[in-house]
């Protein structure tokens, strides 16, 4: 494995489990659909008054928010773990920066918080239940501060791996 590679492998791997995440989510869907619908109708079922009209819908809608946020935010890290492989970031950063990008892969398990959480304690709960906020906080906030440093090394220069003569 070259050097570089080696140095953003744990970010990469992170961001690939998101994508094969994504992919086994969208298998899961075409096989058995009906599963995450029935688990929707149970949940709104067994507490009705926490529910209204648009809650099937809505509720079901967090579940496919979570299938394109995962091939979307998995897509995009790769591609900026990929132009942090080739930056001039010291070796630390481009490690620091690729795991930081990779957690980014993290925030559709907020979507998936909300949809398992929803219909159990009705959808403004599920928005703001702990769970829901930390894989939000991990995943954007990883993705920004690790593209920071990215984006202030391209564009800046900050950041550069200093060679001594």
């Amino acid at each position: 494995m070259s050097v570089e590679l080696s140095t953003v492998r744990a970010g990469l791997a992170i961001v690939l489990l998101g994508l094969f995440f994504n992919v086994a989510l969208g298998i899961s869907f075409a096989l058995n659909e009906d599963a995450y619908k029935d688990y929707i109708a149970e949940g709104i079922a067994a507490h009705p008054e926490l529910h209204d009209e648009k809650s099937k819908d809505k509720i079901w809608r967090y579940a496919q928010r979570t299938h394109f946020h995962a091939g979307g935010v998995a897509a995009f890290s790769l591609g900026l773990i990929i132009l942090v492989m080739f930056s001039d970031l010291p070796r630390k950063l481009q490690r620091s920066s690729s795991i930081l990008i990779g957690l980014g892969s993290f925030y559709p398990f907020a979507w998936l918080s909300m949809f398992f959480l929803a219909p159990l304690i009705g959808r403004g709960p599920a928005h703001e239940h702990i769970l829901t906020s930390l894989f939000t906080y991990v995943g954007v906030g990883g993705l920004l501060l690790g593209s920071f440093f990215l984006v202030a090394n391209l564009f800046l220069g900050f950041f550069k791996n200093r060679v001594d003569a």
